[in-house]
Order: structure tokens, then C-alpha cells, then sequence
């Protein structure tokens, strides 16, 4: 194997640089305007690039739009499987799976309100390799929670039921409290009495997943 030379090195970095720096700009105007109100120049402009360059890097904005997720879901996803390699018992990896989704979010709150405010007849149609690694990645989410159910049944810790609908509905419940996170929203504040803030609510969120899932 013949590595590149430093020359080759720069090149490759300031590539890489520009990628990322192109997906954080189309992650945050995606997240503020949605897939159709979003032009390349408001991305290329908030990336201090030219349109010309963006072009450089992806085929047009369906292009994109599709990396800006597939960057985000494979990190989620990493995420989600260091959570369920932790823990003591199900019942602590499924709390830290929660922590973990909802921290994520929160560390990424542009792609946390693209990903809660598009549905999927938005998405534009993607390549198939992209589709592919798409679906791989979605695929090895739903088998982390739906194998960490079997487990904690299998423990006897977590209740009784499909595990692929227990971890459907655990998602439903997470992504329901991602809507209405201030920090991920951006609302500042928390809906409800002023003494719930993004704190509480996600002890709440766990008390809730508490009572619904253990067994």
C-alpha cells in the first residue's frame, strides 16, 4: 500500500475541512428552513464558499441534504451502541440509551429540528449507494434497541412484548420529548410551570420510561 505524499496530505485535509464545513452551514439553514425554502447560495454564503465550489464537493442540494443526514445518523448510531455496551444491567443501558439520544440532539440541535421537522416525503430521492448506507445505518439503530428489549426480557427486567414494537414505541416517546426540548428547539424555555426546565423534563422522560418499560 502506497500512502500519499504530504503534498497529497494537505490536499486531502483541505478537502475534508471543506466538506465538514459545507455540511455544518446545510445543517443549520436546512434546520432553520427546511429542504425546499433552502438555496445552495445560503448555504455556500453562511460556509464563506462560492456556489461554484459547493460543487466541488456534492452533486447539487439533494446531494447535500442526504450527507447532512447520513454524517449525523452514523454518529447517532455510534452513539447509541456505546450506550448499550455500558451500563450494569438492560434497565441502566436502556436509560443511557435514552441519555444518549436525547444528548445528541442537544449537542446538535440544527440536525435535531431537520431531522424532527421533516417528514418523509421530503426527503429527497437519494443515490443508491447512499440509500444503501442509509439503511444499513437506520437498520443497526432499530437491531440495538430491539436486542437490548430481548435482553432485559430475557433478564427479566424489561416487560413483556415484541421487542421490535417495545423499541418503537420507545423511540415514539424519546422523539416526543425531543419536540419539545428547549435546548433542542430553541424556544429557550421549557413548556408548563416555570420551574420545569430542560433538567427536570429529562428526569421526567426518565420516569416515564421507568414506569412503561421496566418490568
Amino acid at each position: 500500500m502506497v500512502l500519499p505524499g504530504r503534498r497529497q496530505q494537505r490536499r486531502l485535509h483541505h478537502l475534508d475541512v471543506g466538506r465538514a464545513q459545507l455540511l455544518d452551514a446545510a445543517e443549520e439553514v436546512f434546520g432553520r428552513k427546511g429542504y425546499h425554502a433552502t438555496t445552495l447560495k445560503e448555504v455556500a454564503d453562511l460556509a464563506e464558499f462560492s456556489v461554484g465550489s459547493v460543487y466541488s464537493y456534492f452533486e447539487n442540494k439533494d446531494d447535500l441534504y442526504a450527507h447532512v443526514f447520513l454524517r449525523r445518523g452514523i454518529e447517532m448510531v455510534a452513539a447509541m451502541r456505546q450506550a448499550v455496551e455500558g451500563g450494569a444491567t438492560p434497565v441502566d443501558q436502556l436509560h443511557r440509551l435514552v441519555d444518549a439520544q436525547v444528548g445528541f440532539f442537544r449537542a446538535h440541535p440544527h440536525f435535531g429540528r431537520l431531522y424532527l421537522r421533516t417528514a418523509i416525503t421530503d426527503l429527497p430521492a437519494l443515490r443508491t449507494d447512499l440509500d444503501t448506507t442509509q439503511m444499513a445505518t437506520l437498520r443497526e439503530a432499530w437491531a440495538l434497541q430491539t436486542d437490548l428489549f430481548a435482553r432485559g426480557q430475557r433478564a427479566g427486567e424489561l416487560r413483556d412484548g415484541d421487542p421490535f414494537a417495545l423499541a418503537r414505541l420507545l423511540s415514539g416517546i424519546v422523539s416526543a420529548f425531543q419536540a419539545t426540548d428547549p435546548l433542542v428547539m430553541g424556544t429557550g424555555t421549557a413548556p408548563g410551570p416555570a420551574t420545569t426546565g430542560p433538567t427536570a423534563a429529562l428526569a421526567l422522560l426518565h420516569a416515564v420510561v421507568e414506569d412503561g418499560f421496566h418490568r
